[in-house]
């Protein structure tokens, strides 16, 4: 998908992979990241993530990057909050432990990140297709450093549907992540609501990957 592609999802309202509420396995597997309070957690590619609010509440420091600006915005909007803007190779948005870079995620360098103590990768990595994936795992590492990713997945029939979110399976975990991590399956779960039906049926599933 283009980054063009990605910001006339978002002006047309076409974002059924947005939630609308806290990601089911956020919440049941947040404690095996081991963040301590006020612990920062980034999440790339995050859009208006509903996950970027719930662990705001939580008392944690909250860091996220996507491409649209119309969707960062409304994060702060739904917050009640005033960011402060400053430019640069990417676009920084800040207000009360909150922080969101507009811009290419692979623009986004570890200084301007900042510090990283967990990551939520739920709409990253099944977001690129697989000639984008290795590159991505590289820059995640650069950006994270020895912070644990808790990290969820999809496998389906791709013959049935084209992606995103794209197929990882869990031979490409490991193909990905194995030779850095170790790597523990949390959860697995059929596929269900609009998503089991585009694809006739598969599987969600939630790492935790800790790096070694």
């Amino acid at each position: 998908m283009s980054h063009e592609d990605w910001h006339a999802r978002w002006r047309e309202g076409r974002i059924g992979f947005h939630e609308g509420a806290p990601n089911a396995l956020l919440v049941r597997f947040l404690d095996r990241l081991g963040l301590a309070p006020g612990g920062r957690i980034f999440l790339p590619l995050c859009g208006k993530a509903e996950d970027l609010s719930w662990l705001r509440a939580g008392g944690f420091d909250v860091a996220g990057c996507d491409l649209s600006r119309f969707a960062l915005d409304q994060v702060f909007a739904r917050e009640g909050l005033s960011p402060v803007v400053t430019d640069g190779a990417v676009t920084r948005i800040e207000a009360e432990r909150l922080t969101l870079f507009e811009g290419d995620f692979f623009d986004l360098e570890a200084p301007t990140l900042g510090p990283v103590d967990a990551v939520f990768d739920r709409a990253a990595m099944v977001a690129l297709p697989d000639d984008l994936r290795g590159d991505y795992v590289r820059h995640l590492s650069r950006l994270a450093g020895g912070a644990p990713i808790l990290l969820v997945t999809f496998d389906y029939d791709p013959a049935r549907m084209e992606g995103p979110p794209f197929v990882v399976t869990a031979a490409e975990v490991e193909a990905r992540y194995g030779a850095t991590h170790d790597i523990e399956r949390l959860s697995s779960e059929p596929l269900a609501g609009i998503l089991a039906e585009r694809s006739g049926g598969g599987r969600e599933e939630g790492w935790l990957l800790t790096r070694r």
